[in-house]
């Protein structure tokens, strides 16, 4: 069964090398749906898996000075808290603690996949808006209010889904800031799930949810799928690869809505 999760997580960190899309669309519902892992430990994994993949791809970023260190602080001003509030709260409140919680994080996390699926669709319409409405006249006060408030749904999605980091905050950052290169958007993006994903999945395993034997196996696979992923990628077209991503993220999370 460990090699299975290796093999996972090879599968996982392809698809991510390949479309830049964050693995827990992909990883969280497959240990879900495949394996028949709980969600909250599922999830919990998950988010631990996505600070240590991410920490590579901040590094590289970093050094190529394509991350803009304030946004990704004002996405952090508003993810971190949120996410800690949420686990605190599911943790108190729930019936049955974080494990009790099963269904409710069936639900959101389908409810993101739907939402990453929209993303990923219509990432350069959304793109497009955004210039035409709000590129000419940037309110700086007003973009910030919002980055740190769009960081706080982020905190609340990412907390109980794993899911909301990578599509879902580009697309919001682009509609933010549609005159920012896309990637600086990209960098400032992985740059800010690194903090949000550690906190989250700390506060898991203060709550019991997660599998440190499932977390290593995943790892050992993931770490040669992304380079395999990141270096055939720009032998795969764009329009074919999204799309097809979109689909599966659709009907995945439609199952987890109806389980």
């Amino acid at each position: 069964m460990d090699f299975a999760y290796t093999v996972a997580g090879f599968a996982v960190g392809a698809i991510v090398g390949l479309t830049g899309v964050g693995g827990g669309s992909l990883m969280t519902p497959l240990l879900v749906l495949l394996f028949g892992i709980h969600p909250s430990v599922a999830v919990g994994t998950d988010l631990l898996y996505a600070a240590i993949t991410k920490a590579g791809g901040t590094l590289a970023h970093g050094m190529r000075g394509t991350v803009d260190w304030t946004v990704t602080r004002r996405l952090a001003t508003g993810s971190i808290p949120a996410a800690a509030l949420t686990l605190v709260l599911v943790g108190k409140f729930a019936p049955g603690g974080i494990d009790g919680a099963a269904n409710l994080i069936k639900v959101a996390l389908g409810i993101a996949l739907l939402l990453t699926a929209v993303a990923i669709i219509f990432r350069k319409q959304i793109q497009s808006y955004a210039v035409n409405r709000f590129g000419g006249v940037p309110n700086p006060a007003r973009t910030a209010r919002l980055t740190v408030l769009t960081g706080a749904v982020l905190g609340v999605l990412v907390s109980i889904s794993s899911v909301g980091a990578g599509a879902l905050g580009v697309t919001a950052l682009f509609f933010l800031y549609p005159t920012m290169p896309a990637l600086r958007i990209v960098g400032s993006d992985i740059a800010h799930a690194v903090p949000l994903t550690l906190v989250a999945g700390i506060g898991h395993w203060m709550l019991g949810s997660v599998d440190w034997f499932l977390l290593g196996s995943l790892i050992v696979g993931s770490l040669p799928g992304i380079w395999l992923g990141s270096h055939i990628s720009t032998k795969v077209p764009d329009r074919v690869l999204r799309p097809m991503l979109a689909t599966m993220l659709v009907l995945v999370g439609a199952k987890l809505i109806g389980h």
